[in-house]
């Protein structure tokens, strides 16, 4: 994306909104002669600070700035020992933000020297371009392509919708998210590290791969032992991320699907 930023101050995401009506013009006949027109069904977002256009929504947008966001989710954050991570800004007029939080003190052991901590991503954007979205997950590899591979936990998502009654139930959704990170890190991780993965169940992770994935993920199958449903879940996670297209549908649906997938496969 254009003018990515990283490792912004969490206060550099913080600047004021507001919303402006957007005014058009209605030109008659040749000789130029307009009349402003003020119902044009658009609206402005600008910052405050420098008094330029972040971006341009139609009426039905419902402005959600991050620092709504941030009063909401700070409070929860440090009350589950959630520590700040990171803050990134997208877009040549700042219009999408993401916030990232890590749980040092909640840990997995998945291998040798090989230990993960869970994290929380927040989402928010002002173009309507990204959802006002709350991931957790767990995260270690960060690939060459720039794909960071990991496991998702929980994934919600809101669209900036005046007819979306649950947007502002931001609370609700950030203390969800936060105790689904720590009652599947301290009681379903471990599990999946300590059973062993049925040559069946690696079956029907290639039956429910579209047909392009099947090769990649065979050939990882063949350079990777897979002992444990911990094993299994990263080839899963590997092939969603390496072998597919993430903008697609179609893929995010089946990324969805790996964990809860694994998760009752080493419940069986």
């Amino acid at each position: 994306m254009a003018n990515f930023q990283k490792s912004v101050s969490l206060s550099d995401t913080l600047y004021p909104v507001r919303e402006v009506s957007a005014v058009g013009m209605d030109i008659h006949g040749s000789d130029g002669e307009f009349e402003l027109v003020g119902d044009t069904g658009y609206k402005l977002i600008l910052n405050e600070d420098t008094g330029k256009v972040v971006s341009c929504m139609t009426d039905n947008y419902k402005l959600v700035s991050n620092e709504e966001v941030m009063k909401e989710i700070e409070p929860i954050m440090n009350k589950s020992k959630a520590t700040f991570k990171e803050a990134q800004m997208f877009g040549e007029n700042k219009a999408r933000t993401k916030w990232t939080w890590i749980y040092p003190n909640i840990k997995v052991k998945v291998g040798k020297d090989d230990i993960l901590n869970p994290e929380i991503t927040v989402q928010n954007s002002y173009d309507g371009s990204w959802e006002l979205s709350f991931l957790a997950g767990a995260f270690r590899i960060l690939c060459a392509n720039g794909l960071t591979i990991g496991t998702i936990l929980d994934s919600k998502r809101n669209r900036h919708s005046i007819y979306n009654s649950d947007l502002m139930k931001i609370g609700d959704m950030i203390s969800d998210t936060v105790n689904k990170v720590e009652s599947v890190f301290v009681d379903e991780f471990g599990q999946l590290v300590d059973t062993k993965a049925k040559k069946s169940d690696i079956a029907k992770v290639v039956r429910e791969l579209p047909q392009q994935a099947i090769e990649p993920f065979v050939r990882y199958l063949q350079r990777e032992k897979i002992n444990n449903y911990w094993d299994l879940l990263n080839a899963f996670t590997w092939v969603t991320s390496h072998a597919l297209n993430r903008k697609h549908e179609a893929t995010n649906k089946l990324e969805k699907k790996v964990y809860p997938l694994i998760r009752k496969m080493a419940h069986a």
